[in-house]
């Protein structure tokens, strides 16, 4: 769910795609006949050069996989071909996250920052999920601005008023999809996508798939590895959702709590800022919010909640800060530690009552450094109803609408700041299409895989909690699990961690696993002028790319200017 305060700031951040996301319960579709996929033809991509060395085509799918024949729908493709030809292995495919993060950036904004083994052994393959920007798109509104119309204007309600507000535009948002969105709605699951991806490891030419997923990425490739797990060859989750809260909970868990609390993404945000506190306070001098920093958190956030702060951006537009852009910008900054310094200095200055230009610039420093500065390029950049698209299709949740405010409320006493955050994503998934999500996959998700799977997950993860690794890595029997003991979202290549990257790369060309019980120590502080800080900056590129594909709304609502 997006929640733009205009149509200027969002603009600023039309490529960056929200995170993580009711039907009613179903069993399980079967995968795909054998059959039917037969009958399904292999596209041949015609690349052509689309600059820097990068190729783009397009290719041809089944809308719906069990009419192989019927409507197709366009998928957008972009690769940086491999360096060494005589080397090549294949071709990596890799997803950013979102859901509805677009494949197509991701690639072009990452593949040349990639390790020069990747580079020169694979060409580096994006693409855009169907339904989202450059594929066939679900579009639910003639015009970008009227998409952002069906969007309230807060981050996410705290009052009981605001709680009617969202209600209301879920449901404009909900019927505006069922009237215009045609035959796509239907189609737009994970499971579609997975479909799409072998159809897509054929064109390629590629016997077996390798696969690198961020943050949803990591469902993707799970749904993949458990339809198709004769065809994996390398398979990399990193950042890593718990399949089951992600469909259907546990139990009876999908009657009363939606998805978005059953991932309890709330507890780990909550430990990763306090993670933020320790070290802040241990830095001193090097940490502008040092000194009792969870304490004067705490104040500063009740100051907002009783009387918002103007700030003046840059651009010389001026907007107020309110408590939900407080806990919007707190989530932002614990996703990447590099930023952690301008945040501390961001809070500071809050509760300094800086000057508003003084505070803007502030912000504007944090939202670079999140990779929220670049303009978008598209049209109509569809994420307001690409991200619900997907997410109301894979899950199963309660159709009443209090029984997302009864979880909302109550994972916000569970977990300070953050509960309510959470709790209200993708909140229009009660109020969502019930034709949606027709082939989604429900699990098991405990197939053997052809090869092993990798999943590599972080202590101190703000969006998808270690916890979601540990699970994966048990359902899956051909799994390794790699540990990063670090912070922020995601691990691999974003954090300048030496471990890490190196046992992911050399998983991605040889498929050998590392050890059983790895675990990579974080070097250093994000504060503080240490090596490994430097490292970490150097890697800066790469996170601000991961960033602004799985960043969720209430950060891009809080650190623009409306």
């Amino acid at each position: 769910m997006i929640h733009p305060r205009s149509s200027s700031r969002w603009v600023a951040a039309a490529v960056a795609l929200a995170t993580c996301v009711g039907l009613a319960l179903t069993q399980a579709p079967a995968p795909p006949s054998a059959a039917a996929r037969a009958t399904v033809s292999t596209p041949r991509p015609a690349w052509s050069p689309c600059r820097d060395g990068f190729e783009c085509a397009t290719i041809y799918a089944p809308l719906d996989y069990d009419q192989p024949d019927g409507v197709r729908v366009a998928l957008s493709l972009i690769r940086l071909p491999a360096g060494n030809r005589a080397q090549r292995i294949g071709s990596l495919l890799l997803n950013p996250g979102g859901p509805g993060g677009s494949g197509v950036d991701f690639a072009r904004g990452i593949a040349k920052f990639m390790p020069l083994e990747l580079r020169g052994r694979f060409d580096i393959v994006g693409f855009d999920p169907r339904g989202i920007m450059r594929s066939t798109p679900l579009r639910c509104f003639d015009t970008f601005d009227q998409a952002l119309s069906s969007t309230p204007d807060f981050a996410f309600p705290f009052t009981a008023s605001e709680e009617r507000t969202q209600r209301r535009t879920d449901g404009a948002l909900a019927r505006a999809c069922a009237r215009h969105g045609g035959p796509i709605l239907t189609q737009m699951s994970t499971t579609d996508v997975a479909r799409d991806m072998d159809l897509l490891r054929q064109s390629l030419g590629d016997s077996k798939v390798t696969y690198l997923g961020y943050s949803y990425g990591s469902f993707l490739g799970q749904v993949y590895a458990n339809l198709f797990p004769k065809r994996v060859r390398a398979l990399v989750i990193d950042g890593v959702l718990d399949p089951i809260a992600w469909t259907t909970g546990r139990g009876n868990e999908a009657r009363t709590t939606p998805f978005v609390v059953r991932l309890h993404s709330d507890q780990g945000a909550s430990r990763t800022l306090g993670e933020f506190f320790r070290l802040c306070d241990a830095a001193r001098s090097h940490c502008a919010f040092s000194g009792r920093s969870r304490q004067r958190y705490a104040a500063l956030a009740a100051r907002l909640r009783r009387s918002p702060i103007e700030v003046q951006d840059p651009s010389g537009e001026t907007f107020r800060v309110t408590y939900a852009d407080l806990v919007g910008m707190t989530l932002g900054a614990m996703y990447d530690p590099v930023v952690w310094p301008d945040a501390a200095e961001a809070l500071a200055e809050l509760e300094d009552s800086a000057s508003a230009a003084r505070l803007g610039r502030s912000f504007a420093r944090l939202r670079s450094g999140l990779g929220l500065a670049a303009a978008a390029q598209e049209l109509y950049p569809n994420f307001v109803e690409g991200f619900p698209s997907v997410a109301c299709s894979d899950s199963v949740n309660p159709r009443s609408f209090d029984a997302w405010r009864r979880a909302a409320r109550g994972a916000d006493r569970q977990s300070a700041y953050f509960g309510r955050a959470w709790g209200w994503t993708a909140s229009v998934c009660a109020q969502w299409s019930r034709s949606a999500g027709q082939d989604r996959y429900l699990g098991p998700w405990t197939a053997r895989t052809s090869s092993p799977v990798l999943v590599v997950g972080n202590l101190f993860d703000p969006a998808t909690r270690y916890q979601g690794a540990v699970t994966a890595s048990r359902l899956l029997p051909s799994s390794r699990l790699l540990t990063y003991a670090g912070w922020g979202h995601t691990a691999y290549l974003g954090k300048g961690n030496f471990c890490v990257d190196d046992n992911v790369t050399r998983y991605l060309v040889t498929t050998r696993t590392p050890p059983v019980g790895t675990v990579c120590r974080a070097e250093g502080s994000p504060f503080g002028p240490t090596e490994a800080n430097a490292r970490a900056r150097a890697a800066e590129r790469v996170s601000a790319v991961v960033s602004r594909a799985v960043l969720p709304p209430v950060v891009r609502s809080a650190v623009q200017p409306r």
